[in-house]
């Protein structure tokens, strides 16, 4: 190590950070298993970075040597950001650089993606098919696509049956009993669970075929093995998810390379989120130093409905034990000290979860959780935190709560209303409504996109209403006009009627709606008349080769437009061909593709999108945005940026472009409205986080508790304490056998789940938790909770004693490239607000896939190269 390499004392005290004793320890260690028990805002997330800092710096460890994962995009960007800046400092001081780009750091699927592809691990280019990741919405689209699903169903031994039958078969075994029933969408999203924790749990079809008894479950295994084989295409292999975990940990379990090879530090935070085949896959990463990390909390544990298995975490020195006979002893250091609460939040939010039985029934004196936190409060402030509402009806408690809400913003006590969150179990709740309806009589809006189908926003009924108005509604088809599809088709008769009014009031936006449609008319009619002319003619057959000389003419004789009477003898056109046929090739171009180029138009639904933003309904919620920090209201754009990535992921799923002969067989129709944005609206009623959702300034979120797991508010509301009993998991009663009974016991995991959740609730708060207590709207075990802590009634004198919440006073650390940023913004401040603030996808698509076609062309032929040395001509070079 350099002489000039400051401490690490050094760079804590040039940040303002001291660490206390178990951070401190937790940092510097750097020998064996490290189990670190992280309680709410116990400052995890700063003690990963500094022990990266103090590996890479301290230790001299490449950072190629360290595996970093997390499980969401935004703590992933949160971790690499913090650690390029931290690593700048030393840079700062030293002049000497660090690479991360070698770095394994991300999210968990991102790295076993990454793994799979990395020579480093034996992988090489071109040897196999291509690997191709898909997310849950393309693995729902291969499913459902009708040639797939009907062989799967058939595979399953239900093709005897009508559809409907085959649907209620599959809902009626997998379902919770308030989703059963014969919708196929419901029946596809109950596959996917199926299938994804038959790999996540690693139970292959061999082993399947062995432990199964049951008649239906053998059926939903034959499918799945149906759906395995599916993935397999001629010149790709797909992968879903939790595929690509199975892929990733096979590539390690075949590596046999040499030891230094692999990473030397394995740190996995939310380590209780896990699953079975993500913990066999850190184990094995970690298996030549055991320098095994994990952090978490396991009564922040909520995703048991993914798969996620808190024992991992629990049982954690235990498993060191079995994975690692002869291994290093496991270093348990606990993160007790809470930095983001006051005193009393913290103690209502540990006396919560203690006044739940968490002891085991066959040995008390064990426990289903870590119960040796003991989590305390680095804050003194003694006073009251925790408010609750007088026991009125909820629209009158709510009233009272909006009020006292207006009275911090009216005392700056806290800048903008998006320091506010209003939890709840669910976002279906009826007192949803009411605690909505009661702010905002107070001028106070809310932003809620999950408590609703996404599509039923108001800039996505706007939006959504033009292109139905530019491309056509799609026919509804009497024989499933009904239910779920039969909602769909009245919500677009809605919006395509709302649009109408929009554009009879605005000259511009109908002249443009006008302009559009008479391009989509002009390029079928180009199209009909040109194939006419093919089909009439004895000499033009649409897959011969295109003749320039000859061709261009004859289909000239048609009735065209003067766009594709010139697209037919195009200078580019004649370029290509003269090229390929000066190099001795054949021309690749047939007649079908000219015909098919020349009717096509010259934009796509994101193009008409960025179009559509130009009028004033849509200018004005731009506009917004940037409105002083009284006015300023983030929640149109911010739902406008999320629709440029759905329409981004339909062109991504689906061709980019228009062509004359999907829009005149209805195909573009069928495809964008009724299977892309009826599966979103669909998809679009789930309660659970997308931990990627903004939350706009000038807006109250409103959240389900998943939701805002790993997030903190100056101000929290817990809207409701009130869950339906969900009893036990149908998917858990299905995996309980065939996994050996292990784990928590299924009559109890509705109860640990329930107090697990309000737990994560409680603790998001930093200076003031209030507690609706109102009417039908209080569970017995809060009410006992209020009275035993004798939690104060909410008053208007009561502002006072909240501290000041400033906004910037936790603005996370970020990196700033000169390209992506500052070059963005000095060239147009306005377009790097929209694309790199607010998450807009940026339209014209085919730039962006060039240069991506570059960087990996360029990569392919590094590897090749280095495959083949004795290939290479070093005088080309």
């Amino acid at each position: 190590m350099p002489d000039q390499t400051p401490s690490i004392e050094a760079l804590w005290q040039a940040v303002g950070f001291t660490p206390n004793q178990s951070q401190e320890e937790a940092i510097r260690h750097t020998d064996g298993p490290l189990f670190l028990t992280a309680g709410p805002g116990s400052g995890k997330t700063r003690v990963l970075l500094w022990k990266c800092l103090y590996l890479i710096v301290h230790q001299q460890v490449a950072p190629e040597h360290i595996f970093l994962a997390t499980f969401t995009e935004k703590a992933a960007l949160q971790l690499k950001e913090g650690l390029q800046s931290l690593l700048g400092l030393v840079t700062n001081r030293t002049n000497q650089t660090f690479d991360l780009s070698k770095m394994y750091v991300g999210t968990v699927h991102s790295l076993c993606n990454r793994l799979i592809t990395d020579r480093r691990f034996g992988q090489k280019k071109g040897a196999d098919k291509k690997i191709t990741p898909i997310d849950d919405l393309e693995q729902y689209f291969h499913i459902s696509n009708r040639k797939i699903w009907t062989a799967m169903i058939a595979a399953g031994g239900l093709d005897d049956l009508p559809a409907e039958e085959q649907n209620q078969y599959i809902n009626d075994y997998l379902a919770e009993n308030h989703k059963k029933g014969v919708s196929r969408y419901n029946a596809i999203m109950h596959l996917m669970a199926l299938f994804n924790r038959f790999t996540e749990e690693c139970l292959d079809v061999a082993t399947l075929n062995k432990i199964v008894s049951e008649e239906p479950m053998k059926k939903m295994v034959k499918m799945y093995a149906f759906y395995l084989d599916s993935l397999q295409e001629k010149w790709q292999e797909k992968l879903d998810f939790s595929l690509v975990q199975q892929k990733g940990l096979e590539v390690m379990q075949n590596f046999g390379g040499e030891a230094n090879e692999k990473f030397k530090y394995v740190i996995i935070d939310e380590y209780q989120d896990t699953n079975t085949i993500q913990e066999k896959l850190f184990f094995k990463l970690a298996e030549v130093t055991q320098n095994l990390c994990v952090v978490g909390d396991d009564d922040q544990a909520l995703y048991r409905f993914r798969g996620a298995t808190v024992e991992n975490f629990v049982e954690f020195e235990e498993r060191c034990k079995q994975y690692y006979p002869k291994g290093k002893p496991v270093t348990k250091i606990p993160l007790n000290i809470n930095y983001r609460s006051r005193k009393k939040i913290v103690d209502f939010y540990t006396s919560y979860i203690g006044q739940t039985n968490w002891q085991k029934e066959d040995d008390p004196t064990q426990q289903y959780r870590v119960h040796t936190k003991q989590i305390s409060a680095h804050s003194t402030d003694d006073q009251a935190s925790v408010f609750t509402t007088d026991y009125l009806e909820p629209e009158q408690s709510f009233e009272q709560i909006a009020q006292f809400i207006q009275t911090l913003l009216n005392q700056q006590i806290i800048e903008d209303p998006n320091q506010v969150a209003f939890l709840f179990p669910s976002l279906g709740s009826t007192q949803v409504p009411k605690a909505q309806a009661a702010l905002e009589s107070l001028g106070l809006r809310t932003y809620a996109p999950r408590a609703q189908p996404f599509l039923k926003l108001p800039e996505a009924r706007s939006i959504m209403g033009i292109f139905l108005r530019v491309f056509g509604k799609p026919e509804r088809d009497p024989e499933f006009n009904r239910g779920d599809f039969k909602n769909y088709h009245d919500w677009m008769e809605e919006v395509y009627s709302e649009a109408g009014v929009a554009i009879r009031q605005d000259a511009g936006l109908k002249a443009l709606v006008e302009h559009h449609r008479s391009e989509i008319t002009t390029s079928i009619s180009d199209y009909k008349a040109l194939m006419a002319k093919v089909e009439a003619s004895n000499e033009l057959n649409l897959d011969d080769a295109y003749d320039f000389e000859k061709m261009p003419a004859q289909l000239k004789e048609a009735s065209i437009s003067p766009s594709a009477r010139k697209s037919l003898s195009s200078t580019y056109l004649l370029r290509q061909l003269k090229k390929q046929m000066d190099e001795g090739g054949k021309s690749s171009f047939t007649l079908r593709d000219v015909i098919t180029r020349a009717t096509s138009l010259n934009w796509n639904p994101l193009d008409l999108f960025y179009k559509i933003l130009a009028f004033k309904e849509f200018k004005t919620m731009m506009d917004a945005a940037g409105k002083s920090d009284v006015q300023i209201d983030e929640g149109p754009i911010y739902n406008l940026g999320l629709l440029t990535g759905y329409i981004s992921r339909f062109l991504e799923l689906y061709k980019t472009v228009l062509r004359a002969k999907d829009l005149e067989s209805k195909n573009f129709k069928r495809a964008f409205f009724i299977r892309f944005w009826y599966t979103i609206y669909k998809k679009g009623e789930t309660e659970f986080e997308n931990s990627e959702d903004p939350f706009p300034r000038g807006r109250i979120p409103f959240l389900t508790i998943h939701q805002s797991k790993g997030l903190e508010f100056p101000v929290v509301v817990l809207g409701n304490t009130v869950t339906r009993s969900g009893g036990v998991r149908r998917m858990e009663e299905l995996m309980k056998p065939l996994l050996g009974n292990q784990g928590e016991p299924l009559t109890r995991m509705d109860e640990f789940d329930k107090a697990r959740m309000f737990y994560v609730a409680l603790s998001r708060a930093e200076n003031l938790l209030i507690v609706a207590n109102y009417k039908r709207g209080i569970s017995k075990e809060f009410k006992a909770m209020l009275a035993q802590h004798q939690i104060p009634v909410l008053g208007a004198s009561q502002a006072a004693t909240v501290p000041s919440a400033k906004l910037s006073a936790k603005a996370p650390m970020k990196a700033y490239s000169y390209t992506s940023d500052y070059l963005l913004y000095e060239r147009c401040p306005r377009q790097y607000m929209v694309f790199r603030k607010y998450g807009f996808v940026p339209s014209r698509s085919q730039t962006m896939f060039f240069g991506s076609l570059v960087h990996q062309t360029i990569d392919d032929l590094h590897n090749f190269i280095i495959d083949n040395p004795e290939n290479l001509d070093l005088d080309l070079i």
